[in-house]
């Protein structure tokens, strides 16, 4: 499916020139607003929508006239809460210390991988991939822009790298034991009814099937653990071989597979 860039209702001239260098530089088609409404220009270009304005980007999946944009989320809470050091589900996970490596294979809006930067510190590595080209356009340009008082996390913003690839291709690329930690997030293997953003979300994100040639590249590329967050009723856990962390009233639980364990 092709996507389009478009801009607010009422533009500029600063945001028209940066709405056709973003089409340009995305290689994806630009489509004038005028007055339309984004359901409008859903229905004429069947397709998501990247719209440009002046105070953020938005993104339209096909189907949802709710956007996605950048923000850093849950990630400014939970480092404040490692600061005071309280614990992390997802750090404890993935024994992730200062120095470390992680491959985010779902990197989404980048939560997870916020706090992996935090935690791994300036010495450390945190990659995150998206196979999602709006939504990972959208995001890398809300690492590099995105200000914050709070040092922490703009120090995090920073250091986070991401890519756009299927994780799948990326994984078989690399070479063995490359990254301490290696994180899968495919969280919509069962819908969360009562969270609109997350029904949103699962039309923007573009998941390949998670699977056991995935998880064996993972074992190959991780050092110390592949870590898997998923809702708390998944199959996947068992059909791929985690150990699955119960956490009482959490919707979602993790799981892990301890590298020094694979034969």
């Amino acid at each position: 499916m092709t996507a389009y860039i478009s801009t607010n209702l009422r533009p500029n001239e600063k945001i028209l020139l940066k709405t056709k260098q973003i089409a340009s530089q995305l290689n994806l088609p630009l489509i004038e607003r005028g007055k339309r409404s984004i359901a409008s220009l859903q229905q004429e270009t069947m397709s998501e929508i990247l719209i440009i304005g002046k105070e953020r980007m938005e993104l339209y999946p096909y189907g949802s006239l709710v956007p996605i944009f950048f923000h850093p989320s849950s990630a400014m809470f939970r480092i404040k809460r490692l600061e005071r050091g309280e614990p992390d589900p997802f750090i404890d996970v993935s024994l992730l210390s200062k120095g470390d490596s992680i491959l985010d294979c779902t990197l989404g809006l980048g939560s997870d991988s916020l706090v992996a930067a935090y935690q791994v510190g300036e010495m450390g590595t945190v990659l995150g991939i998206e196979e999602n080209q709006l939504l990972f356009f959208l995001v890398k340009e809300g690492f590099k822009s995105w200000l914050t008082e709070y040092i922490p996390l703009q120090q995090a913003l920073r250091r986070v790298r991401a890519e756009n690839a299927s994780y799948l291709t990326y994984l078989s690329q690399l070479p063995s034991k490359s990254f301490d930690c290696v994180y899968f997030d495919p969280m919509f293997d069962s819908t969360i009814e009562e969270a609109e953003v997350m029904r949103n979300w699962e039309k923007a994100a573009q998941f390949s099937e998670l699977g056991q040639s995935a998880i064996e590249q993972a074992v190959r590329v991780a050092k110390k653990r592949v870590v898997l967050k998923a809702h708390y009723r998944s199959p996947l856990f068992k059909e791929l071989g985690f150990t699955q962390i119960v956490r009482r009233s959490a919707k979602f639980h993790f799981g892990f597979i301890d590298i020094k364990d694979v034969k």
